[in-house]
């Protein structure tokens, strides 16, 4: 059994939680809060160990009502592997810590690629985490890129791949955030930094990204051209192969589902905690082909997709199951896959006899 620590326990800390909670070879030994806000009470009323991220706020959660089972410290040297879901540039601040104790640890994609031996993505790179003690999962657009491009790039070469990122102005939680009433280029210059990151999965990739803000807090959506080394047969070859991807969900046009409104309706309609989508979210209308221009748009769910990554990582850094073992462990045990979906096939044929 991995006991597993989560330092941070915030929008992607608190996920991780309870996804490592319902793993049959792994446990949570406790979460690190900083503030005894109302995150920190649902962590006591999930039967989560509390740890003090700053001592000197201890006493606060005395106040609150909120017993701690000690401190950061503590919780890191009982832990046999990290997860450090703090904010960015605090993740670097802690690898110290994680050192002293001799404590594999976990960062995320807001820290810089160079506070962990491996920027880890669980479809492409798996195995390079295991002679690892460090490991950065990288953000959640490169996630969802990394998981898009690795079917293309080993099928048929990829010569070229340009990406827009329609990006969240923030989290539903994120109120200080923005913009809200406006479309911002951000950043102004090319490439943004999610396709020098997508690089650190993909190193002889080469890939531009263009990214800008607007005002939603549900989710990302990115317009993908790539250019292909080798042309497939047809626009129905690349749909399959993308449909047989364990994390990619392609919609189907009879769904209905035309945005990230009615993605996020749909998850809370399949039961799905919070109404993560931990897939990416591939709308099979837009999957075009011109000649060995491939085009599509996809939805990434921030605040989820790289809760799987985080769950494997962690089984890479233990090194007992080999990658396709884990993610297929992972998979099943958070339900990733909408099976609601199946048959897509005979339910368009039906929809348009009706027609």
């Amino acid at each position: 059994m991995i006991r597993v620590g989560v330092n941070g326990y915030g929008t992607i800390g608190k996920r991780v939680a309870d996804a490592v909670r319902a793993q049959p070879d792994m446990e949570v030994c406790g979460v690190a809060k900083r503030s005894p806000n109302y995150v920190a009470v649902g962590a006591t009323e999930a039967g989560y160990p509390v740890y003090a991220a700053d001592d000197d706020r201890a006493h606060e959660f005395a106040a609150a009502g909120i017993d701690l089972a000690g401190s950061v410290d503590k919780l890191v040297a009982e832990s046999d592997v990290v997860v450090d879901a703090t904010p960015s540039g605090v993740g670097a601040e802690n690898r110290p810590l994680y050192e002293h104790h001799d404590t594999p640890a976990l960062f995320q994609g807001g820290e810089d690629a160079t506070v962990a031996e491996v920027s880890f993505n669980a479809r492409v790179n798996y195995d390079e985490a295991e002679d690892a003690d460090y490991v950065r999962v990288v953000s959640c657009n490169t996630t969802g890129l990394s998981r898009f491009l690795a079917p293309l790039y080993e099928n048929y070469g990829i010569e070229k791949a340009r990406v827009t990122l329609v990006r969240r102005g923030g989290d539903p939680d994120q109120t200080g955030r923005g913009p809200i009433n406006d479309a911002v280029p951000d950043p102004i210059s090319i490439p943004s930094h999610h396709g020098p990151d997508v690089q650190t999965i993909f190193p002889k990739l080469d890939i531009d990204t263009i990214g800008l803000k607007v005002p939603t807090t549900m989710m990302h959506l990115h317009t993908v051209n790539v250019t292909l080394e080798n042309e497939p047969d047809d626009v129905t070859e690349i749909r399959d192969r993308l449909r047989s991807e364990d994390r990619i969900l392609t919609i189907p046009d009879y769904a209905g589902i035309d945005g990230a409104g009615t993605l996020k309706d749909f998850a809370l309609d399949a039961g799905r905690p919070r109404g993560d989508i931990w897939e990416n979210c591939v709308w099979e209308e837009s999957i075009t082909l011109r000649g060995r221009d491939l085009y599509c748009m996809q939805a990434i769910h921030q605040e989820s997709d790289v809760v799987p990554e985080n769950v494997d990582a962690i089984r890479a850094l233990s090194g007992h199951l080999t990658g396709p073992e884990s993610r297929s462990l992972t998979n099943e045990t958070l339900g990733i896959g909408f099976s609601r979906l199946d048959g897509r096939e005979s339910r368009t044929l039906d929809r348009q006899t009706a027609d």
